[in-house]
Parts: C-alpha cells; sequence; structure tokens
C-alpha cells in the first residue's frame, strides 16, 4: 500500500490535495489488480465495467475515478456506470493509438459567450462543439494539472452540502489536453446486432470553466450527427475517446469484428437516412 500511495503522490504532485485519502484508494486499487491478475484464465488482456455510484461510496467510502484513471493509465479501461460496452470501446481505442484511453460523457453545447472567444474552431461551426465530461476517470496523463477531488452533484446529493465532502471525495479533476482526438463506440443493439461510430475532430485549446476532467471538442458536422445518428440510432451518451485521429484503424478493427453499421459524420449537402432535405 505504501508503495502505490508513493506513487500516487508521485503523479498527483501539488494536486494532492487530500492525503488522508491516498491509503484506501491505494487499497482499492491493489484489489483490482489482484482480482485481475486472477481472473485472466487464458487470456492476456482485461477490462472491467463497474457500478461506480451510488452504492459504492457508502460501502467504501470514497468515489473510485481517480483509482479508474490509474487503471487506464496502465493499460486496463474500467469505464463507468456498468458500461460493458463502454469498456470495451476503450480498450478498442487504446489498441488502435497505443495509448490509453477514456470514456467521457457527450454531455452538453458551448454557449455563445464561449465560442465567441474561440479563434479556431478546427473545422467545426459552433453548433458542432461540445463538451465531452466525466468525473475523474480519464489518466493524468491526459490532463493539464490534474488533481483530486469531489464529486460535486453526488456531494449535493449524498452528503449535507454545508460540510466538507467526505465519502465523494475520490475524483481527478483537469482540462484534457488539446489536441487530436477521435470519439468512438462499439454497441449492442436490442435486436441483437452490432453497431459502430467514429467521428475525429480535436480538443481545443479552450477553458470549459466546469468541473470534472472535461474538455471542448470540435468535430466537423457534429451536430446532424448528434442528431441522425447517436440520438436517432440510439446510442448511449458514453464515448470512448481516443487521443490521436484514429478513425481508419477503428474502421478497420470493427469491419473485422464483422459489423455493417459504421457510422461517420456526412459532409453538409449529403444527406443521413431520414434526414429531411428541406431543412
Amino acid at each position: 500500500i505504501a508503495s502505490v500511495v508513493k506513487d500516487m503522490e508521485s503523479e498527483l504532485g501539488p494536486g494532492n490535495a487530500y492525503p488522508d485519502l491516498l491509503p484506501k484508494l491505494a487499497r482499492f486499487e491493489l484489489a483490482l489488480m489482484r482480482f485481475y491478475e486472477a481472473n485472466l484464465g487464458s487470456r492476456k488482456h482485461g477490462v472491467f465495467a463497474n457500478k461506480c455510484w451510488p452504492a459504492f461510496e457508502n460501502a467504501f467510502g470514497f468515489v473510485p475515478c481517480y483509482v479508474n484513471s490509474r487503471m487506464a493509465g496502465k493499460g486496463i479501461p474500467i469505464s463507468c456506470e456498468v458500461d460493458i460496452y463502454g469498456a470495451l470501446s476503450e480498450y478498442i481505442c487504446q489498441l488502435a493509438t497505443d495509448r490509453p484511453a477514456t470514456l467521457l460523457d457527450i454531455n452538453n453545447t458551448v454557449p455563445p459567450d464561449m465560442t465567441a472567444e474561440i479563434k479556431d474552431m478546427a473545422g467545426a461551426a459552433p453548433a458542432d462543439l461540445f463538451m465531452g465530461f466525466h468525473c475523474g476517470n480519464t489518466p493524468c496523463c491526459h490532463l493539464e494539472r490534474c488533481a483530486i477531488k469531489y464529486q460535486l452533484i453526488m456531494h449535493r446529493l449524498m452528503e449535507d452540502p454545508s460540510k466538507p465532502p467526505d465519502i465523494t471525495r475520490g475524483t481527478l479533476e483537469g482540462r484534457l489536453k488539446p489536441g487530436p482526438a477521435t470519439f468512438f463506440r462499439l454497441q449492442g443493439t436490442t435486436d441483437n446486432k452490432l453497431t459502430s461510430y467514429a467521428a475525429e475532430g480535436s480538443i481545443l485549446d479552450v477553458d470549459p470553466r466546469s468541473f470534472g476532467a472535461i474538455g471542448v471538442f470540435a468535430i466537423p458536422n457534429f451536430a446532424r450527427f448528434y442528431r441522425h445518428v447517436l440520438i436517432g440510432k440510439r446510442f448511449p451518451h458514453h464515448g470512448a475517446v481516443a487521443f490521436a485521429h484514429a478513425g481508419k484503424a477503428l474502421f478497420d478493427a470493427v469491419k473485422l469484428l464483422g459489423v455493417d453499421d459504421i457510422n461517420t459524420p456526412k459532409p453538409a449537402g449529403v444527406l443521413y437516412e431520414g434526414e429531411n432535405p428541406f431543412e
């Protein structure tokens, strides 16, 4: 436990806001690693799809986000909220880029007062911008000035918000480093088929002005893609993020898996199935 705590301290640096919490987190990380090693069987690699809230906090006394981020950094993705296909999608992104991946919510649009300050939208329109967010499962290597903090929303719901956080501590927060990125997901449908999407874009050098592990994403033609593919085909709000332009490798990978329905953003003037041509 002491050696894991020391490694956490080194990784967090000045972002180590809760030194007293690290031994608990280290114990949990070691338990996960032992479970992983004991249950691989004949396999060489594995992933986790864990339930991270709300029962976890009352049972363990912290949130698992920072430990999840460290496991992802070791090449063992842990998806949030028991998202099995999310964990698999993260792992595929990791293999496509040879770098740790993460899982983020396609969370919200970017308000006009922020878009007005963005000089380069990397080929996207203001309507295509969105914030990719999660509580704190993204590895430190992809964050600027990462810090261990607490889950703001859980603190309001699960604790007395007038008191300092306790069981809701343990997120890893920071702004995503700007650069190329690919949102990707492999998903099973209700009629037992596999479907997928891949959308290349950029993480912008913009302050999201919010909490969590978060960044502003610019994916050209994403607004229509979101409406007609992600919503139209009932994809979950979780997406795996590869920190590179990995569309070519991801497309080939899901083709090899036998997936026929592979979705990508269409340029203006090229309609999606069912899209109204008079809009």
